[in-house]
């Protein structure tokens, strides 16, 4: 077995931690790669080189990227087609984005109206969860103020 590259060994861990949140194994070399790669837009092809995946994991893999907001098509200089980056604010700008916090409490409050209100049995678990999205919900927007206020200093995140 040939000694993969530190790089490559970087997409390998990306895998296996967001593999441990549930994620395929694709998507998380794909995002590990394209946070280190050099140049930081990769073409499918490329990314299926680099990594040893076939063009179909490739593809389902940058659709879910895309899909999530992390990774965006850019064109390639002088070629025809697209490559695939990260965006660097890409993690804030979902962060920012409350409308899943949201969807999350508002299916967490149905649920209480399925088991019988507030203080139904087995309500408590229902209550925590959406205590907490209420909660995510209300100080996310805050926590990226606060993060994009220190971040200010140090350099831009680009857009």
């Amino acid at each position: 077995m040939t000694e993969l590259s530190t790089q490559r060994r970087y997409a390998e861990d990306a895998a296996v931690v967001l593999g441990g949140l549930g994620l395929p194994p694709a998507y998380g070399k794909l995002l590990g790669w394209l946070l280190i790669c050099d140049p930081p837009g990769q073409t499918s092809a490329q990314l299926a080189e680099a990594l040893g995946l076939s063009k179909g994991s490739v593809s389902t893999g940058m659709r879910m990227l895309e899909t999530s907001g992390l990774a965006r098509r850019v064109p390639v200089p002088g070629h025809r087609g697209h490559a695939y980056e990260v965006r660097p604010d890409a993690v804030i700008r979902i962060a920012a984005d409350a409308t899943k916090f949201r969807a999350f409490r508002e299916l967490m409050d149905r649920g209480l109206t399925v088991v019988g209100g507030e203080d139904a049995p087995g309500a408590e678990r229902l209550r925590v969860m959406r205590d907490f999205y209420a909660f995510v919900e209300r100080e996310m927007p805050r926590l990226v103020e606060r993060f994009e206020a220190e971040y200010a200093g140090k350099g831009d995140v680009d857009g």
